[in-house]
C-alpha cells in the first residue's frame, strides 16, 4: 500500500488517533539505526533564547527609545 493510498484514510482520523499515529511512527524512527546523521538514543541539544540575557539587552538597546506622553 502506498502513502498516496493511505493519506485519505489517515486524514479522516480523529485528532487523538493522529497524535497516537505520529507517536508510533516517531518511536519507529527512534529505534531505526539508519536515520543519519543522528545516532539512536543520543541526546541532541537545541539552542534557544532562554537564559540569554546578553541577547535581550542587545535587543532592548536596538529598539528605538520612545517618550511617554
Amino acid at each position: 500500500m502506498t502513502l498516496a493510498e493511505l493519506l485519505p484514510a489517515l486524514r479522516q482520523l480523529p485528532a487523538l488517533d493522529k497524535l497516537r499515529l505520529s507517536r508510533i511512527l516517531a518511536e519507529d524512527l527512534d529505534t531505526a539505526e539508519d536515520i543519519a546523521p543522528f545516532k539512536p538514543h543520543k541526546m541532541y541539544y537545541v539552542l534557544t533564547l532562554y537564559q540569554t540575557f546578553g541577547a535581550g539587552r542587545a535587543l532592548m538597546q536596538a529598539m528605538p527609545q520612545t517618550e511617554s506622553i
